[in-house]
């Protein structure tokens, strides 16, 4: 068969991989890995169906509500 090296197996020869491949595969996949561990954390609970969406949001207001109160009644003295 045709050159380059690599392991045979079977009557077919499996080529060697070049180091490029080898570090941006495992680089590819650690990125993947952490986004998954990332998402997880973030939305794990209501992937699992352990807490809905809209769940802990009755508060909208993230106190921005009484910042606003303030500025405008000191504006119009």
């Amino acid at each position: 068969m045709g050159g380059g090296g690599g392991t045979t197996y079977k009557g077919y020869t499996i080529p060697h991989n070049k180091r490029w491949h080898t570090v941006a595969g495992k680089g590819l996949c650690a990125v993947m890995w952490f986004w998954v561990f990332y998402r997880a954390k973030q939305d794990g609970a209501v992937l699992l169906g352990l807490r809905h969406p809209w769940d802990g949001h009755d508060d909208h207001s993230h106190g921005h509500g009484h910042e606003h109160e303030g500025s405008s009644s000191s504006s119009s003295h």
